[in-house]
């Protein structure tokens, strides 16, 4: 793999465009962990820093996880059309930068999207071509109720809520691409970053590929 991302087997170096790689799940469900896993072990691959008007978490830095705004900010870039899709989630609003994106597909990069399924439709809906969605389930409610208790982030009436929320949110795995049922997070990887080379290598990405299939005709033909 080249230093821009380029799959090994790709026409040339550069040669091909860049690709949204969408992962959403109920919160708790793994998202998060295997979006970390995917920009640490996948070259060629960046984080779309979204920007949100939430208060900011323990840990968190400003600009690397989130930029974090202020209402009035938020929804001026919104009239203005530069969020690519945004939302409000509990409260919050929530969107990504439309620039940066669309530089990083031109260049061959891939952009990594860690939203939910509202801003996945968003995203279908101006860049379908450029979309890959999946979906990540947890193995049970149990499981999922416990990893909210693990992270030790909400209270309990939070985590009532975020249950609460994902009846609904599980309602759309059907609108997305793939399915991964995160039973154990590193065989969960694994599955996605199968995914992710897959779709790389997809003949309609690959824009030098037209060019030089007809080179080879030319030189078999001789």
């Amino acid at each position: 793999m080249s230093a821009q991302g380029t799959p090994k087997g790709s026409v040339k170096d550069g040669e091909r465009r860049g690709l949204m790689f969408v992962l959403s799940s109920p919160s708790g469900a793994g998202k998060t962990t295997l979006s970390r896993m995917l920009l640490e072990k996948m070259p060629g691959m960046k984080l779309s820093v979204s920007v949100t008007t939430r208060a900011m978490r323990p840990g968190e830095v400003d600009g690397k996880d989130y930029r974090f705004i202020d209402k009035t900010t938020f929804e001026g870039m919104a009239k203005k059309g530069e969020l690519l899709e945004f939302a409000t989630v509990f409260d919050h609003h929530y969107g990504t930068p439309r620039k940066p994106v669309e530089d990083a597909l031109s260049s061959g990069e891939d952009v990594l999207f860690d939203i939910d399924w509202q801003g996945t439709q968003q995203l279908r809906e101006k860049a379908r071509d450029d979309v890959v969605s999946v979906f990540i389930l947890p193995p049970s409610a149990a499981d999922l109720e416990k990893r909210l208790h693990t992270r030790a982030q909400d209270s309990d009436a939070v985590i009532a809520g975020r249950m609460s929320r994902a009846g609904h949110e599980l309602s759309h795995w059907a609108e997305y691409d793939y399915v991964v049922i995160n039973r154990d997070v590193d065989v969960a990887y694994s599955e996605v970053a199968i995914i992710l080379k897959a779709e790389r290598f997809k003949r309609e990405r690959q824009t030098g590929l037209s060019a030089f299939v007809r080179d080879l005709q030319n030189q078999l033909v001789k």
